[in-house]
């Protein structure tokens, strides 16, 4: 029987940043990657998702690995004969006292490259995740067993695998450009907003399901937002129109909460003012809104998804079926959820947008929080 353990984390780590000054992006790296937006299928990542996910823990757990397909298969087919070595089993018993290991692993990854073997460390990233929630570590973990996580890559023929595997991670690649739009969106919140990003990484997998995770890293004065996500979904009974609106609101919503940030940070005091009466705006019977204490965070949430709304709007101009169907999806997913203003939010801010369309998104929270205040 697959649990739900997750469900309430998966909340929270759509909106969370990793403490910044545990990256080094030296002049080289900021011209390397300036402008670029990347979308890849880290080795390292990989072999650590397929480590955690071979544990009982992540074999009980579908909300954290997505166990439908082929790609599963050959996984558990390859590597399940392994689950007994002792890393795997360490592994298991971290994850089952605390499932956010899953983000420690996985969300350094990046601070390792494997060359014939042997985990060597990347100087750029030091312990780029380091703190989830409240949660908080000192120490990077794959450094902790590094020597019994390259034996298991030895031992397994992780390499072998991930080599006969490259058609079909390029295939991964290839639907994500072609689908996501993740440069339209960016040139889109970069025109609409004040904040500026340099560089924007995607690092996906099939074996991702439900818990995604954005890190933003600022150093050198270069601003890096990387994104944890599944691969691009094809969802039976939706139109292409739909299917492409779909997977671009999961990557939007994620994106956009660097944009939203900081004028939100910006009013702080007043929004927690206007929506002091949390009832007003969330069910707090829902599960998962205990995540969003004040009228800050309830605010962010809110608007993230009604940023959204508002590309679409733009992008999907002139097809007033999709739009519908846009709209009405965001909706319902939010007021079940427990925000239960957000189709009168949406409208507002519509609204505040068709009256006010050469400002930037920024200037329209004065009066958005004033309306906020008056509910």
């Amino acid at each position: 029987m697959k649990t739900k353990i997750l469900s309430a984390l998966l909340f929270i780590l759509s909106f969370t940043t990793f403490a910044q000054e545990k990256v080094n992006f030296t002049e080289k790296f900021k011209k390397e990657n300036q402008g670029k937006s990347t979308i890849e299928i880290n080795e390292v990542k990989e072999l650590l998702t397929i480590m955690l996910a071979i544990t009982d823990f992540g074999l009980e757990n579908d909300d954290m690995f997505e166990q439908k397909g082929d790609y599963y298969q050959r996984v558990l087919k390859h590597f399940k004969p392994y689950k007994e070595e002792a890393v795997i089993q360490t592994m298991n018993s971290l994850l089952s006292k605390n499932p956010l290991e899953y983000i420690f692993f996985t969300g350094n990854a990046q601070t390792y490259f494997l060359k014939n073997g042997v985990l060597v460390p990347n100087e750029a990233y030091v312990l780029p995740a380091n703190k989830v929630a409240n949660v908080k570590i000192e120490v990077n973990p794959i450094t902790t067993y590094k020597s019994e996580i390259e034996d298991f890559a030895k031992k397994s023929h992780f390499s072998d695998f991930y080599k006969s595997e490259k058609p079909f991670y390029d295939k991964i690649i290839s639907d994500y450009e072609k689908y996501s739009n993740l440069q339209k969106q960016w040139n889109w919140l970069e025109k609409n907003f004040d904040t500026k990003i340099n560089s924007y990484i995607i690092y996906t997998s099939a074996l991702i399901n439900g818990l995604n995770y954005t890190g933003g890293y600022e150093n050198n004065n270069f601003h890096l937002i990387e994104m944890v996500l599944p691969t691009v979904q094809k969802v039976e009974g939706r139109s292409e129109k739909n299917s492409e609106a779909f997977n671009t609101r999961s990557m939007f919503t994620e994106i956009d909460h660097n944009y939203v940030e900081k004028p939100s940070v910006q009013h702080k005091e007043e929004l927690n003012t206007a929506l002091k009466d949390r009832e007003k705006w969330v069910n707090t019977k829902a599960y998962g809104t205990e995540y969003y204490p004040d009228g800050f965070k309830v605010f962010n949430e809110y608007m993230t998804y009604g940023v959204f709304i508002l590309y679409a709007e733009e992008t999907y101009k002139g097809d007033t079926q999709l739009l519908l169907e846009i709209n009405n999806e965001v909706n319902s997913v939010m007021i079940d959820r427990g925000f239960i203003k957000m189709k009168e939010f949406n409208e507002k801010l519509k609204n505040l947008r068709s009256k006010n369309k050469k400002k930037k998104i920024d200037e329209l929270y004065p009066e958005l929080i004033k309306w906020c205040s008056l509910q």
